[in-house]
């Protein structure tokens, strides 16, 4: 049976795979070709220190998770990284509670950079941090 934290991940894989034509990866390595509408790698981030309630005994993380969003492209990536990004942000605002599976989801603004690469259109690549907030029973997630 998997833990909190990966029936979490998994959901927020799975809302950010609604987005059309964009690939979402979990924990994968950069594919050598990024499809024409970008690309998102979902990393498992840090769920940090729990606080901790008793009575019942209840662990509350603010679990850091990671977004990687790229795209490539000669002409207009800065508008398909700004609409895959606003993209991301809608779709986390229609179900903030993964369907009641957290308390709250909290995506925070990409700091985007431009990469050269040798021979390609250049990416545009940027780290979303995603705040999910939710408590368990189990210390271990």
């Amino acid at each position: 049976m998997p833990t909190t934290r990966e029936t979490i991940l998994t959901a927020l894989a799975d809302l950010l795979s609604t987005i059309p034509h964009v690939p979402v990866l979990r924990g994968e390595v950069l594919p050598e070709r990024i499809p024409p509408a970008g690309l998102m790698i979902l990393r498992d981030g840090n769920p940090g220190e729990p606080g901790m309630t008793l009575s019942p005994l209840m662990y509350h993380y603010q679990h850091r998770a990671e977004l990687e969003v790229i795209v490539q492209s000669t002409t207009d990536r800065d508008a398909v990284f700004d609409a895959l990004s606003a993209q991301i942000g809608a779709v986390i605002a229609a179900d903030r509670t993964l369907r009641g599976l957290c308390d709250w989801i909290e995506p925070e603004a990409a700091e985007p950079v431009d990469l050269p690469v040798e021979g390609a259109a250049p990416l545009k690549a940027g780290i979303i941090p995603i705040i999910l907030h939710y408590a368990t029973s189990d210390a271990l997630v």
